[in-house]
């Protein structure tokens, strides 16, 4: 099953996806506000809302307000590699607040603080079950499923210090979407890839996590109670902008192209701020 968070004028409605119709899921105004509902798949399945052609549709992030996006780094050993890093014994985590956030074809603000934005292609897990502790086995108990996300990066922002958040977290920065795809229907393993104006930068499958998605619920968990809607993002592969020499970075009118088969595509022009 797929689920989106459609714009309307009548303001945003959680959707469901069935080949080229949206189907509103009355009562719930994104799928975070659903995914707190306790029987929030049976809902999802029965709905028999107004209906949306999907093409042309105006998408919000999938989950607009997460409670928490924590972020993984240094998660593929492509990545690690061209960093220059050793492969960590324990997962790199960092956060995203949720101004950072916007939908999968919106345009991609382009600061004008910074000159080395950068793109980061990630598995995004969303969270579908409130825990604590929970143990790597039960940890796909707690998944709702899977979607798209760029960690696009402020890299002159993010190496001030030893600590990233603040090349992390730039406003309308962090592409997601385009739908949570439940975990029924998706299994780590398929291509995901980035490409700038059509050319690829980014394309390794998703399946070679150095921590899987069930790894990383249990060790946050360990940490801090994860809610409904909360995200990890869970590191980008090898073919950043920042390794590449000369160095590349995204410049304003380029397209941003994200995709991880089995999931979809976000597609966001870069567009420098006002």
């Amino acid at each position: 099953m797929k689920l989106l968070t459609l714009r309307t004028v009548n303001g945003t409605k959680a959707v469901r996806q069935d080949g080229d119709t949206l189907t509103e899921v009355d009562g719930f105004a994104d799928v975070g506000e659903l995914l707190r509902s306790a029987d929030w798949e049976a809902t999802a399945r029965a709905a028999h809302g107004a209906t949306h052609p999907f093409e042309g549709a105006d998408l919000d992030p999938v989950v607009p307000s997460p409670g928490k996006i924590i972020c993984v780094g240094h998660n593929y050993r492509n990545h690690i590699k061209e960093m220059g890093r050793e492969v960590p014994g324990f997962p790199t985590l960092f956060a995203k607040y949720p101004e950072s956030l916007i939908g999968p074809y919106d345009d991609l603000a382009l600061p004008r603080e910074s000159d080395a934005v950068d793109w980061e292609a990630e598995l995004a897990v969303v969270i579908g079950k409130k825990g604590r502790r929970i143990s790597e086995a039960d940890a796909a108990d707690h998944i709702a499923g899977y979607a798209v996300l760029n960690d696009v990066s402020m890299r002159d922002y993010q190496f001030r210090t030893i600590q990233w958040l603040q090349g992390k977290t730039w406003e309308k920065s962090t592409p997601f979407g385009p739908a949570l795809v439940t975990k029924d229907e998706f299994t780590t393993g398929p291509l995901m890839t980035s490409e700038v104006d059509g050319e690829i930068q980014q394309q390794t499958p998703t399946g070679d996590l150095v921590f899987t998605p069930e790894f990383l619920v249990s060790y946050i968990s360990t940490i801090i109670t994860l809610n409904p809607g909360d995200v990890i993002a869970t590191g980008t592969p090898g073919g950043v902008g920042h390794a590449q020499e000369p160095k590349r970075y995204l410049q304003d009118g380029e397209l941003l192209v994200t995709t991880i088969d089995g999931l979809g595509q976000l597609k966001n022009r870069v567009v420098k701020e006002a």
